[in-house]
């Protein structure tokens, strides 16, 4: 059962690096879809899935990024400009967590998607009085291979990242934060620094991906890069998984990833509708994700074996 984790994300990886070489144009855009969404939800998971601080600001994040790369993109050179996006991602959870992360439960969750939808404004003002225009083009020399190489990277990364922590003092500390913070608090535990310090590490990841999609859209506008939907889509990707575990949203991103491809193409105007009701069937039908469902059957079945089969 150890084994298994480590084996799904292989083969995933091994399956999706495939692709350039053996899909179409189609097949390489869905990949970029799937790798994007495996960043954001995993990232996601990193912090809220050992704190249980539900987080609806991945939308903030990605589009910090996204605009980097608009507004930088024809400046400085590419591996320059995503330095520049992840610190600015960095930067602005310090900054933020040093003021919301001592909220908990509702109040935490309101304060997140109301900082997307502030940042969102904020900058729909920007452009309007300030460069006069509603959004901006973005004319950068990456192609989609290059996108898709550079998330994918990116994704390993975020697993390689996610591992490391947990097998750290900070992952040890997290987890006994989640289960009970006041008890964490009188192990002697610094508290607001470790869920400062990985909430920081989670929105440089969630920033970067925003970095590498923009060049993607040929024109960016605040609608687009810092769209609820996207904190959204990534939540429910990485709770149906089963945040709880690395390898969890992995398992919530495919399916998901596929199921809204065909939800957009063919139901465009009940997309958010459609979102919503996704949403409370996950909640109901799979409160601990399918990670968590995995687990509980594997010893069930096992269990069930004849004693000579298990041996």
């Amino acid at each position: 059962m150890k084994g298994v984790p480590l084996a799904l994300v292989v083969a995933a990886m091994g399956a999706l690096a495939l692709v350039p070489f053996l899909g179409t144009g189609y097949h390489l855009a869905l990949a970029i879809g799937i790798l994007n969404n495996l960043v954001l939800a995993t990232a996601w998971a990193l912090f809220s899935g050992p704190t249980r601080y539900v987080s609806l600001a991945t939308a903030a994040f990605f589009g910090i990024g996204s605009y980097a790369a608009a507004g930088l993109g024809e400046a400085l050179p590419w591996p320059v400009l995503l330095a520049v996006a992840l610190v600015l991602g960095a930067a602005m959870a310090l900054v933020v967590g040093l003021s919301t992360l001592r909220l908990s439960g509702i109040y935490f969750v309101i304060f997140t998607f109301g900082l997307s939808e502030l940042i969102r404004q904020l900058v729909t003002w920007w452009e309007v009085n300030v460069s006069r225009s509603v959004g901006r083009y973005i004319f950068l020399d990456v192609t989609q291979e290059g996108i898709f190489w550079q998330l994918f990277g990116l994704a390993a990364l975020v697993f390689l990242v996610g591992w490391l922590i947990g097998r750290s003092r900070l992952g040890l500390a997290l987890r006994v934060v989640g289960d009970d913070e006041l008890v964490a608090r009188h192990c002697g535990i610094n508290v607001t620094g470790a869920k400062l310090l990985l909430f920081a590490v989670s929105a440089a990841f969630m920033t970067l991906a925003g970095a590498i999609m923009a060049p993607r859209w040929t024109y960016l506008d605040p609608s687009i890069a810092f769209n609820p939907v996207i904190s959204f889509q990534a939540l429910i990707m990485a709770l149906l998984g089963g945040a709880g575990r690395l390898w969890g949203p992995l398992l919530g991103v495919v399916p998901l990833t596929l199921l809204f491809e065909v939800l957009g193409a063919n139901f465009p105007n009940a997309f958010s509708i459609l979102l919503g009701l996704v949403f409370m069937a996950i909640v109901y039908a799979v409160p601990n994700g399918i990670a968590g469902w995995f687990e509980g059957a594997w010893p069930r079945a096992v269990r069930l074996l004849p004693q000579k089969a298990v041996r």
